[in-house]
């Protein structure tokens, strides 16, 4: 097995978070209307299964570090885009509702296995002074994933299920080069099994760590709302065409890989202002889209927003989790992801119910409204938290 560079792993990471979580798990609300149609699901039904890969990745996720530590960091990887691949097809072949949520469950599954596994990875292949840059770097390939949507619509248009079945070509892809380039375990060597009481973690360590998760929750309870109704907003109450909406995703897509950078924000601006100026720009990209659903160009501005936002965050909490937890980091991202999700499984049946019962306009100003609120709440804490840490030694930069 050849070595691999920080840029390997950067682009290797990057490739199976690209088909994990773009493709896997965040392309849903791409393909939803034609879905809707086709298999006859309501708001509320949509908003229900559109919770279902972020329901599962709550398990997964909490299984993830045991598993990577069983299997290892190369099986983890090959488990994680395998599973993606299985998820992909269930859904191609989906003959109703029931099993359309059975394949986006299994796609949840392996999005909760892969970043663990990458963060495994990175600590075993990357100098630490670079950890944070790759890992953040990793994180923002799910923008790549979600760009790719783009040209699948535009190619097969309301074909959702051949661009599943192409997504789920990728995801083969992404096993064979997990198999052949992640670094094998040495099975004799293996650490003993993990267990949260045998890691080497501090109770302030714990107390950032659960500020982190809690600001990751609320950040997934706004975001939801975006991922699976956003262009169902653009073209039920603004009269987009569906191509259009692909342009959307492409625009999340692109303006998503300056999440790339967070690690780079946090060292600049602090943790506190870099989480706020996230927050911020996603809840401004639901309010453009609240205000002129109608408008392709305002709907492209609406999606780099929320693009730039959501992986700015995702990347902070990344990083910062991975910086927190610097003994463990298969475990750090597991708490704040799995918050993340937790906000994700209640804000996507809350959005499809407020959609049904009030309209998209009226849910997309409320989700924005919660974000700023939010972002006020990681404001304070992060600050007084961050005082805190310094006092007690426990940053880990």
């Amino acid at each position: 097995m050849m070595r691999l560079s920080p840029l390997g792993m950067a682009a290797l990471g990057s490739g199976i978070i690209a088909i994990t979580y773009g493709l896997a798990r965040f392309v849903f609300g791409l393909f939803l209307p034609a879905m809707r149609d086709e298999l006859t699901i309501s708001s509320t039904m949509a908003g229900v299964i559109g919770a279902l890969p972020f329901l599962s990745f709550v398990f997964a996720i909490l299984a993830a570090p045991w598993v990577t530590q069983r299997l290892g960091v190369r099986r983890a990887g090959i488990a994680a885009a395998g599973l993606a691949g299985v998820g992909l097809v269930a859904i191609a072949v989906a003959p109703s509702s029931l099993l359309l949520a059975a394949g986006v469950l299994v796609c949840g599954v392996s999005t909760g296995l892969s970043s663990p596994a990458m963060a495994q990875a990175v600590s075993r292949t990357v100098p630490s002074r670079l950890r944070g840059r790759v890992n953040a770097t990793i994180n923002a390939g799910t923008s790549v994933g979600i760009a790719l949507a783009m040209p699948a619509v535009l190619i097969w248009a309301e074909a959702w299920r051949s661009a599943y079945l192409g997504f789920a070509a990728l995801a083969a892809l992404g096993a064979l080069a997990a198999c052949l380039l992640l670094p094998h375990e040495d099975r004799t060597t293996q650490p003993p099994r993990l267990s949260l009481a045998a890691l080497p973690v501090s109770r302030d360590q714990w107390h950032a760590i659960a500020r982190l998760s809690g600001l990751a929750a609320g950040m997934g309870c706004v975001s939801a709302a975006y991922w699976v109704f956003a262009p169902d907003a653009a073209i039920a109450a603004g009269g987009l065409g569906p191509s259009q909406t692909a342009w959307m995703w492409l625009a999340v897509g692109v303006g998503g890989l300056a999440g790339g950078g967070a690690g780079d924000l946090i060292a600049r601006i602090g943790q506190a202002a870099s989480h706020a100026v996230g927050l911020v720009v996603l809840s401004a990209g639901l309010v453009l889209l609240a205000v002129a659903p109608g408008s392709f160009v305002l709907a492209l501005v609406s999606a780099a927003l929320f693009g730039i936002g959501y992986m700015t965050l995702t990347g902070f909490h990344l990083v910062r989790s991975i910086e927190i937890m610097a003994e463990s980091p298969a475990f750090g991202p597991v708490l704040p992801l799995l918050a993340t999700s937790v906000g994700q499984v209640i804000g996507s049946p809350l959005a499809g119910w407020l959609v049904e019962a009030e309209g998209h306009t009226t849910t997309f100003w409320l989700f924005s409204a919660l974000g700023l609120a939010v972002a006020g709440l990681g404001v304070w804490w992060l600050r007084v938290a961050g005082a805190k840490c310094r006092q007690a030694s426990c940053e880990r930069q």
